[in-house]
């Protein structure tokens, strides 16, 4: 094997990379615009790891030798498939309950709720931070600020509750 084969590989195998690049991104495509609309924003945790895992396949699977178009679409298919499974069980009542997190109250009446702000997974730190993206700077002007199933923080401050 000489020095450029090494470093770019064999050049007839680079159209057929391209081509299964090529397919594996429309098919990726037309296989997650088949599954609904929903913005960046508006990912769940499991809208990001499809996400991720379909990425990974259209990432990896070309310049693997091993691995046929064929089998690309098997595997997101199977991705796909998952997804809108999670997807259908989210939208029945008992599923979203299995499945996600419902809001939590973090402040109350000014006061942080130590409690539920640890059993999310956020320190005071990133409270304050959050608090401070909704243009508050103490905790002690807040009504309420709920943190939404999604991550987001909701905020009501006391002058808008009356």
């Amino acid at each position: 094997m000489n020095a450029v084969t090494a470093l770019i590989g064999p050049l007839d195998w680079l159209g057929w990379v391209a081509l299964k690049a090529f397919l594996l991104y429309v098919t990726a495509v037309i296989g997650l615009r088949a599954g609904g609309r929903r913005s960046l924003a508006e990912l769940s945790a499991y809208d990001f790891v499809a996400a991720v895992a379909v990425g990974a396949i259209v990432g990896r699977l070309p310049s693997a030798r091993d691995a046929s178009y064929l089998s690309g679409v098997a595997t997101l298919l199977a991705i796909l498939a998952g997804h809108a499974l999670i997807t259908w069980v989210r939208l029945r009542p008992a599923g979203r309950r299995l499945i996600e997190k419902g809001p939590v109250v973090v402040v109350s009446q000014g006061r942080v709720l130590t409690g539920n702000l640890h059993r999310s997974g956020l320190t005071r730190t990133d409270l304050d931070g959050l608090l401070r993206e909704h243009g508050v700077a103490d905790a002690a002007v807040v009504h309420l600020a709920v943190l939404e199933g999604r991550g987001r923080l909701s905020v009501l401050r006391r002058e808008e509750c009356g």
